[in-house]
């Protein structure tokens, strides 16, 4: 299939989490799709956004893969903690990511990174701040599934601690979410 050069493909920014919490978090998704009907998290790898969908020309795509190989090879790796289960009220559900400030510089940065090299504004959700969390279930959660998802959920534990040493460039195939390219960070 030819693509045109001048249309536009959908990317975003991530962390993917190394196994198992790969593995558990997307077994969580499919838990969440057969007991709750909450499919829509399974239309991506399990993941941590660091910046928000955006679009880029087509044929300006090596330019955006040499751009974030070079910032993500500048980036020191570090550890996560992921932390019990958490939610945004009434559609939400998340493995939580315990506040880590390694994390947050290197979304700053990113953001930052964004704006000056690659011309991107969209890094927010909103202008929300920066809650980095592994979503299990979301748009599609009903209001009465959230509830009973929440009470089965709230006082669960997951804990996990894994090394991030690589940013996750995702690229949409017109239906799903795809892992397109890996960048390594320091080590």
């Amino acid at each position: 299939m030819m693509i045109d050069k001048n249309s536009e493909q959908r990317y975003f920014v991530a962390i993917i989490p190394p196994e198992p919490v790969y593995s558990q978090a997307a077994a969580l998704k499919e838990y969440f799709r057969d007991h709750f009907n909450s499919k829509a998290s399974l239309n991506s790898p399990p993941h941590i956004t660091l910046h928000m969908p955006f679009r880029w020309k087509a044929a300006k795509e090596e330019q955006l893969i040499e751009a974030l190989g070079k910032f993500a090879g500048a980036q020191p790796a570090f550890q996560i903690t992921l932390n019990n289960f958490s939610c945004f009220e009434p559609r939400v559900m998340f493995i939580d990511v315990l506040k880590n400030e390694a994390l947050d510089d290197l979304q700053k940065q990113l953001k930052r990174f964004s704006k000056q090299e690659l011309n991107l504004f969209n890094a927010d959700y909103k202008e929300l701040a920066f809650h980095p969390h592994l979503t299990l279930a979301f748009r599609d959660l009903k209001k009465a599934e959230f509830y009973k998802a929440w009470d089965e959920f709230k006082e669960k534990k997951f804990e996990a601690t894994v090394e991030i040493g690589i940013i996750t460039l995702l690229k949409h195939d017109g239906k799903v979410w795809e892992v397109f390219k890996d960048f390594p960070m320091l080590s």
